[in-house]
């Protein structure tokens, strides 16, 4: 097919007309009428909604907001604006009044569609913040509107005039193009202001028709919607599944994510490095407090399950006592971790962050089909990522076809191709600084590539540190490893301009407790349980374990537990969860310059 074939709108019109009673989405947890959504009502929904917008004063190219957690409503709401030849601007669900009033007024939208009750309050906040905003649609029919501009969605998708009487929304839809504006992502920044991230037509069309030959998904098959649509990661690979005619099925609650996967057995899951750590560490937690013969039992089948791994990617030989050995490993471990996973995976993307090898290495032993890729929201996510036939452990696979990557100065990765934005919204300046004479755009990572052409990430140029020693520290390499201790929930790494490396670290407290119980620790409150001599040399054995692998230079050597988590309220975790690393190094400025002194 031709670029031009790969239109999003053509494309899911086309299977809401060849599959029109098959479920296209499905809500786990949201209310009864939403919780399956055939083809056709996808299109009727989506049209509705589309009309509605034009009938209120959305000119073409108007940008529209939504901020709210997944569901059904919020791919119904983004295509009703994409129909109308809007632009899409999402919102995190976990925004405070200061940074969705922000998007809203740099992106002018005049429309927002929000979740419930409690985001109808924020918004109409927003609306004395933002000159711009007009009207909000509220998800939820039980809350209570406070203005005649309000409506709630259900009742907009009823009141709406139908397509076929509306002539304006029918030009539309006949003269949409692949240069249209299609989304404004503004990027959550780690330091700085947000900017919009202005992917077009073009763009997605380029990613999706990719896609097409890196992947084998089917019809009807599942896709678990968990991570946030308001992330380009999520709502990308969204898109590819309904073009697909996969069913696409919203979590709103991640909390229930276990037992979601479970009832869903979903067929792909998009998952970030943090969610595999964190199944990857309670497993491990099991592990330790089995018997010596499970433990036996156990290390056994991984090792087993990593050899075939490798001789399925033919990098070593395979033989029939292999085989027999694995399906052996397979009955005594395998089955139950693949099961709670659902037992249907075909694949599981993985993005958004470096994501430590040995977990990786883990997870494709125990027969999880787990793909890691590298992309940004500048590049409509995927850059380059594994396949199913071909995984090299610790690399973010190879470019997609019709896209060129190369190494630059400092190591950067440079991208170019059809998926790699128009550009920053109204941000000319950092355009020039962020694309080269040639077109080429700077990453702002560290990368090098294999001998096969598979891309590894060393880190993010602008977080390396440099001690005052003049070795350089990749922080998320040393994060990575840390993080995989059942023990530790989140860590930060010091080492700029200092003579060592230190962090700050956010135990897993259920485990913690639970542990320092079963050693009969007494302590009155958390933080004499942190302070506690036995708790910080648990902390001290297990850092030592976790940082094996890496050079003296690189390993912690003070920390210091904190008794709160770094969390996207108090601002110090961005709503990917990457941290803000200035915000925290002033917030626990204390705590890091006693780390220096005693």
């Amino acid at each position: 097919m031709s670029l031009e074939q790969y239109h999003l709108i053509s494309l899911l019109r086309k299977q809401s007309r060849t599959r029109s009673s098959e479920i296209a989405l499905e809500g786990y947890d949201c209310v009864v009428n939403w919780k399956t959504v055939t083809w056709q009502r996808f299109e009727d929904v989506t049209n509705q909604i589309a009309s509605w917008l034009i009938e209120h004063g959305i000119q073409t190219q108007d940008r529209c907001a939504i901020m709210s957690r997944n569901c059904p409503q919020w791919t119904c709401a983004d295509v009703g604006i994409l129909k109308a030849r809007g632009v899409v601007v999402p919102l995190y669900p976990t925004s405070t009044v200061q940074q969705a009033a922000f998007i809203i007024n740099d992106a002018e939208a005049s429309v927002l569609f929000v979740e419930d009750a409690l985001s109808y309050q924020m918004a109409l906040e927003l609306k004395a913040l933002c000159p711009t905003l007009q009207r909000t649609v509220v998800f939820d029919t039980e809350a209570v509107l406070e203005s005649e501009q309000d409506c709630h969605f259900d009742a907009l998708c009823q009141s709406a005039t139908d397509v076929n009487q509306n002539g304006e929304l029918k030009a539309r839809l006949q003269s949409s193009n692949l240069d249209d504006l299609l989304t404004l992502i503004y990027t959550s920044g780690t330091t700085g202001e947000p900017k919009g991230v202005m992917l077009d037509y073009r763009n997605v069309a380029s990613t999706i028709s990719q896609h097409d030959k890196k992947f084998n998904v089917r019809a009807g098959d599942t896709s678990l919607a968990f991570l946030p649509l308001s992330h380009i990661f999520e709502r990308a690979w969204s898109f590819y599944a309904l073009y697909r005619g996969m069913r696409n099925v919203y979590l709103t609650d991640t909390h229930k994510a276990k037992e979601a996967i479970a009832d869903i057995k979903p067929h792909t899951l998009c998952v970030v490095p943090r969610f595999l750590e964190k199944v990857y560490s309670a497993i491990q937690d099991k592990v330790i407090k089995s018997s010596r013969n499970k433990k036996r039992i156990f290390n056994w089948a991984v090792a087993v399950g990593y050899q075939q791994f490798e001789a399925n990617q033919g990098r070593q030989k395979g033989h029939p006592w292999l085989s027999l050995k694995w399906q052996i490993a397979n009955k005594l471990v395998f089955e139950k971790l693949t099961t709670a996973l659902g037992g249907n995976l075909v694949f599981m993307p993985c993005g958004g962050a470096a994501l430590d090898a040995n977990v990786e290495r883990f997870f494709q032993a125990v027969n999880v089909p787990l793909l890691c890729g590298y992309g940004m929201t500048e590049t409509t996510a995927t850059i380059t990522c594994n396949t199913v036939d071909s995984r090299m452990p610790g690399s973010n696979g190879q470019p997609l076809s019709e896209t060129e990557v190369k190494i630059g100065e400092n190591s950067e990765i440079l991208v170019r191709g059809g998926s790699v934005m128009r550009g920053y919204y109204k941000r000319p300046e950092e355009n020039g600084n962020v694309f080269d004479d040639e077109g080429w755009f700077k990453t702002g990572d560290a990368g090098e590539f294999d001998e096969e052409g598979n891309l590894f990430i060393t880190d993010r140029i602008k977080e390396l540190m440099k001690t005052s020693n003049g070795k350089y520290i990749a922080p998320q390499r040393v994060e990575g490893k840390v993080g995989c201790s059942p023990f530790i929930e989140q860590v930060a790494v010091i080492a700029e301009a200092k003579n060592y490396v230190t962090a700050l670290i956010v135990p897993a407290f259920e485990t913690l407790e639970e542990w320092a119980k079963e050693q009969g620790l007494k302590y009155s409150n958390t933080m004499e349980l942190l302070r506690h001599n036995q708790v910080i040399h648990h902390f001290e054995e297990r850092l030592v374990e976790l940082q094996i692998e890496l050079a003296s230079f690189e390993q912690i050597k003070k920390f210091t537990l904190l008794p709160d988590e770094f969390s996207m309220e108090a601002g110090l975790i961005t709503p990917t969860l990457k941290l803000r690393r200035k915000v925290i190094y002033n917030k626990y400025a204390d705590e890091i310059r006693m780390m220096y002194e005693r």
